[in-house]
């Protein structure tokens, strides 16, 4: 069995940046004493601090904080924890709300005493969680960024300003990440998709909603084309279903009480209320319910690709990653229970060919998740112990059988029932949910999911939700960051551009392109009047697979001078062996 529990962060870890997050902190209010301070906890890979500063600082205030700090932890041997009563605790904090406010959560309204840690002349509400000996190990610590973040994570609090950065044991781990995260910056999909004319966001548009160009329009097509042929060939049946439904259909299913702040609100046409859709699971039963099934006909795989519509908090919108409308590459599959395991193991060997082909190696690139419900939250999960066992078993078994690495993680499945998510990392290497198989017991009773069976009887079926290859938006920006803009060819916008060294090759270039767009190769001729040289270089910044010189030479030799961004100058062929060589990478 290769189960694997979910690695805690490395508390040592933790701790250090805990740590550093109170020495930023002392820092900052020692340099603007009148700043109001909010929250400092550890992340993976470092630290924050939010503030409330007076007036604005940018990242060029970093090198005076970071002299502080260290002049401050000199003085600090230890840190001492104290207890004070929520009125006395409050005194520490005038006019601080956000002081405030903990207190009175800590305190469960004043009952119990609140912890404090001090050290040096700094001490802070905290609940502890720090280094032994901080002016032995906060030496090699680096402030990273500066961000704007809502009070405890809501647009209707104040705006207020988070420090980040990060902290390590030793100076050589320290430097092999700023390493990393330069090479991350390089990778990152928001910058290279501009660079790269993928995609843009318009304020006038609105925030989190990503507008395609023609070259990222043509990666997007490609992937919508690629998944729709091979879950044809895989027996799903694909369906169009409206962006718009009544109110109704949302409550029917639950989805309305559970995600009721991630939906847009209800737009009133003839005195309904309809809903921008923000799934297409209730859709799908509703066509399921539009005619009688026998056991015959399961399972039934209802697949589309559909254009869904959440919201997010503004702070939390993040290029491609995270966009308030997505196109998903939905299917739920409606079957007979003793068919789940097998239809679950399906839809793991269509994610495994799909990530395979996308150049995702499992264990390196991506990883299993076992993502359970919480029996005791009955507000969030739908309360049927016997079915959750049996869910989660099966999935779980799924797994074993398969003999993948996987680690579970409590209070992350849907509120109808568990899931096994595939987690991805992006070029910061914060992870996000690729790709999901859920199994789903709670639908079927809501929305009275049958199936008449051998013996002429009702019986109800289960629903495996699944999406093969993800929000697209997603999994385009996973790709940008995976491939650092350099598509293969088979994916690139642009496969082939031919620049024409004189005027009178033109004619000659056209020609050649008009041969390969017809045999499905998408090609530019570059004939700007502007020096070749040049054009090489843009269209190499441009991470272009192959670039086609035609001059003389060429055009007496019927041949072209090919170019492989991967593999360097492949010298003269002809047209027919640059094609078959095209068609190999397709």
């Amino acid at each position: 069995m290769t189960k694997q529990q979910q690695p805690p962060q490395d508390e040592y870890l933790a701790n250090l940046r805990h740590s550093c997050a109170h020495l930023l902190a002392s820092a900052v209010m020692k340099l603007w004493p009148n700043t109001k301070r909010a929250i400092g906890p550890a992340i993976d890979n470092g630290f924050y601090f939010d503030f409330e500063f007076e007036h604005p600082i940018s990242e060029r205030d970093f090198l005076k904080i970071e002299e502080t700090m260290r002049e401050i932890v000199s003085t600090w041997t230890s840190f001492e924890r104290h207890e004070l009563a929520a009125e006395q605790a409050k005194q520490e904090f005038p006019n601080n709300p956000y002081k405030h406010e903990l207190i009175d959560e800590f305190s469960e309204q004043g009952k119990k005493l609140v912890t404090f840690y001090k050290s040096g002349d700094y001490w802070d509400l905290c609940k502890g969680g720090h280094c032994k000996r901080p002016n032995e190990e906060l030496k090699h610590f680096k402030l990273l960024s500066i961000a704007g973040a809502y009070w405890r994570g809501n647009e209707k609090n104040p705006m207020l300003t988070r420090i980040y950065g990060t902290c390590f044991p030793t100076k050589e781990e320290l430097d092999a990440y700023l390493c990393q995260l330069e090479e991350a910056k390089k990778r990152d999909h928001k910058k290279l998709g501009k660079e790269l004319g993928l995609f843009t966001f318009s304020e006038t548009v609105g925030k989190g909603l990503p507008m395609f160009t023609p070259k990222g329009a043509t990666i997007r097509r490609i992937l919508e084309r690629f998944i729709v042929d091979e879950e044809l060939k895989r027996g799903y049946l694909h369906v169009y279903t409206p962006d718009i439904a009544n109110l109704a259909l949302y409550k029917k299913s639950g989805h309305y009480p559970y995600y009721k702040d991630s939906m847009y609100a209800p737009i009133v046409i003839d005195d309904e209320e309809y809903m921008l859709r923000p799934m297409t699971c209730p859709h799908h039963f509703e066509l399921y319910l539009s005619e009688q099934h026998s056991y015959r006909d399961l399972p039934i795989r209802f697949a589309e690709l559909a254009q869904l519509y959440r919201y997010e908090q503004s702070g939390e919108l993040m290029g491609l990653l995270r966009v308030r409308t997505f196109c998903l590459a939905d299917a739920h599959i409606i079957c007979r229970p003793s068919q789940a395991k097998s239809e679950a193991h399906a839809v793991l060997d269509l994610i495994d060919f799909v990530c395979k082909k996308l150049g995702l190696e499992q264990g390196k690139h991506y990883r299993y998740r076992l993502s359970l419900g919480n029996r005791a939250d009955e507000k969030k999960y739908y309360k049927d112990d016997a079915s959750w066992d049996f869910a989660e078993n099966i999935l779980r078994e799924v797994l074993q059988e398969r003999s993948a690495e996987y680690f579970e993680a409590k209070r992350e499945a849907a509120f109808y029932g568990p899931k096994i998510d595939i987690q991805m990392q992006n070029a910061n290497e914060k992870e996000d949910t690729a790709f999901t198989v859920q199994y789903d017991f709670v639908m079927p009773k809501r929305f009275h999911l049958t199936y008449i069976n051998e013996q002429g009887k009702e019986e109800e079926t289960v629903v495996i939700h699944r999406s093969s290859i993800g929000a697209i938006e997603r999994i385009i920006a996973f790709l940008i960051e995976h491939y650092g803009g350099a598509f293969p060819t088979w994916l690139a916008p642009i496969q082939v551009v031919l620049i024409p060294i004189s005027e009178k090759h033109v004619n000659h270039a056209r020609t050649y392109a008009k041969t390969l767009q017809e045999k499905g190769h998408r090609v530019l001729v570059d004939d700007k009047d502007y020096p070749m040289q040049a054009k090489i270089r843009t269209h190499t910044l441009q991470k272009v697979p192959y670039l086609g010189i035609i001059g003389d030479r060429e055009v007496a030799s019927h041949t072209i001078s090919v170019r492989s961004r991967d593999h360097g100058d492949l010298k003269a062929m002809t047209l027919e062996a640059f094609m078959k060589r095209l068609a190999s990478e397709d």
